[in-house]
């Protein structure tokens, strides 16, 4: 019966994830059919469609096609020890031409946008939080509504609904090994990116796993800027932080 129901559970989870990937298409159609039809009867768009088209265009990149490459592509590069860029050019209708850069980072790319999929998840205790009251928030949160936007000195924004998501993808940017030498704490002595987890309580979640490292995400939005701001000093890196979140 068990057998069954995670049969079940993970059919509904593929058609659900199908079902969004083709809602995102089928949105991603009526869009390139608006600006088809825009041009055939001269008619200029505005900005706010063109950018719903692009918005479109790499949320289906970045959670449906660089995960799905990442996963084909990673155990093929295994065997090379050095640094390498590889660049897909597509133009519709054409045969897909892939490049070789010897640059260390996609951001060195004149023109190059990143697009990173999702890759930190939450560390969770496996045991059930115990209704207590009263309840003791985790943390103080001044304002939940603000976000976070990283405009980065070679013109990278990074901007995501969430706060968290927005902080670690500007600290993947940056470089992850690079933040445990400035000795940022948090939680009674545990480093902002490192590789010591923290034990999880339930309930609570204290840090996200990315890439291999932890990084303690278990603080405020406040905190978060104060954080970059400081390993934007220490490296000259020019960071502009700003609250606010994506329409």
């Amino acid at each position: 019966m068990l057998i069954y129901f995670a049969l079940f559970l993970i059919l509904h989870y593929l058609c659900r994830a199908e079902f969004n990937l083709l809602n995102n298409m089928t949105k991603l159609e009526k869009l390139y059919s608006i600006i088809e039809n825009s041009h055939e009867v001269g008619v200029k768009l505005n900005k706010d469609v063109l950018q719903q088209v692009e918005e479109l265009e790499e949320g289906i990149i970045k959670e449906e096609i660089l995960p799905a490459l990442g996963n084909d592509i990673a155990p093929r590069l295994e065997p090379i020890k050095r640094d390498l860029v590889l660049v897909v050019e597509y133009h519709p209708g054409e045969p897909i031409s892939v490049a070789l850069s010897r640059k260390a980072k996609i951001s060195e790319i004149m023109g190059a946008k990143t697009l990173t999929p999702r890759n930190s998840t939450p560390v969770k205790s496996e045991e059930e939080a115990e209704n207590t009251e009263p309840h003791e928030p985790t943390k103080h949160v001044e304002n939940t509504t603000k976000g976070m936007r990283v405009t980065f000195s070679d013109g990278t924004v990074i901007w995501h609904r969430q706060a968290i998501d927005t902080f670690i993808d500007a600290l993947r940017k940056i470089g992850l090994e690079r933040i445990p030498p400035l000795g940022i704490e948090h939680g009674n002595g545990y480093n902002l990116v490192s590789k010591d987890k923290r034990p999880p309580v339930p309930g609570r979640i204290w840090q996200h796993k990315c890439d291999g490292w932890y990084i303690y995400s278990n603080i405020s939005n406040k905190t978060k800027a104060e954080d970059l701001k400081r390993i934007s000093d220490h490296y000259h890196l020019g960071l502009k932080i700003e609250e606010g979140k994506p329409k």
